[in-house]
């Protein structure tokens, strides 16, 4: 066995063993795996530097993407902006596009248009995705029977005010709209505002999974709207994948490919690296009936799109 240089570190260490073991589980497969992922972009990949353990950081997240061939990647910290990430993860690794953005939890302001503007201010221009609250939302505090403060986009029915502000300012500087953690009602709401105000680039954020869980007929009308549905795979190897994963299958069906986007919301420590989940994700998918088509519709084509990026 081939030994791990020693000046590249035990974490990335780690990651040489986990890539050659993969490599070599994909050679047994015939290798369709690979070949999922050469251009494919990933929306949603967590990395270090974060305040919880991660199985890699932005830097190692753009190498391991690039070496599958992958497009781009955009790099998501829910309290921290990540565009000065990515311009770091670019200069180490050139020949991948790697992207960043804000979450407007509590630790950046909640609806804050002055952190978004500061955002897209950061050197290299890559923050491109302003996700609404996640973990600070009203709506998954409440969902997680938490007593603690939490971001409001909306009161009685309407976004406030500084949500539509915020909102503006997407539209402004041809930001990506996301819409985090808030209910399937406020992200209607959201999307519905966004149109409204011109906003190009609009996703509803892991639609289908708590504590949002839009049913199809709301992921029907979001789409119609202008947003894409974004579907995550996460780990497949848990018990209740398979169930997971007929859920997803059924949804995009009634939804349509051409208005869905895969990703892998993975760089959780213990879970699948984002490159190994996301290809183990359009695998699943093949798996339940879905055409090579489809799948590098909504891995390649529709992110490249909601980015702002030239067909392939």
């Amino acid at each position: 066995m081939r030994r791990v240089p020693r000046s590249i570190g035990p974490t990335v260490a780690a990651f040489v063993v986990a890539v050659v073991a993969t490599a070599g589980a994909v050679a047994q497969r015939g290798a369709p795996a690979a070949a999922d992922l050469a251009g494919a972009i990933d929306i949603h990949v967590h990395s270090a530097p974060d305040n919880v353990a991660r199985s890699l950081d932005g830097l190692e997240a753009a190498r391991f993407a690039k070496a599958a061939g992958m497009r781009a990647i955009v790099l998501k910290n829910h309290y921290e902006p990540t565009a000065g990430l990515a311009f770091l993860a670019r200069k180490q690794t050139p020949g991948i596009e790697v992207f960043g953005g804000i979450d407007l939890n509590l630790t950046v302001g909640g609806m804050n248009v002055a952190a978004v503007e500061h955002m897209t201010q950061m050197s290299g221009g890559f923050g491109r995705i302003v996700w609404m609250s996640t973990f600070d939302a009203e709506n998954q505090v409440r969902f997680s029977k938490e007593n603690r403060p939490f971001v409001r986009v909306s009161r009685g029915g309407e976004l406030l005010p500084e949500t539509k502000a915020v909102i503006a300012a997407i539209a402004k500087h041809g930001l990506v709209l996301a819409t985090g953690h808030v209910s399937a009602e406020e992200g209607l709401m959201l999307v519905r505002e966004g149109r409204r105000q011109g906003v190009q680039h609009m996703v509803v954020t892991h639609a289908a999974n708590p504590p949002i869980v839009m049913s199809a007929a709301q992921m029907q009308e979001a789409a119609k709207l202008g947003a894409f549905i974004e579907f995550v795979g996460s780990t497949m190897r848990s018990a209740e994948a398979p169930a997971r994963v007929d859920r997803f299958a059924d949804a995009i069906r009634r939804v349509g490919p051409e208005f869905c986007i895969l990703a892998s919301d993975l760089g959780q420590q213990n879970n699948p690296l984002p490159v190994e989940g996301l290809a183990e994700f359009i695998a699943a998918l093949r798996a339940r009936g879905f055409t090579d088509r489809d799948l590098a519709r909504m891995s390649k084509d529709n992110p490249a799109r909601l980015l702002g990026l030239p067909p392939a």
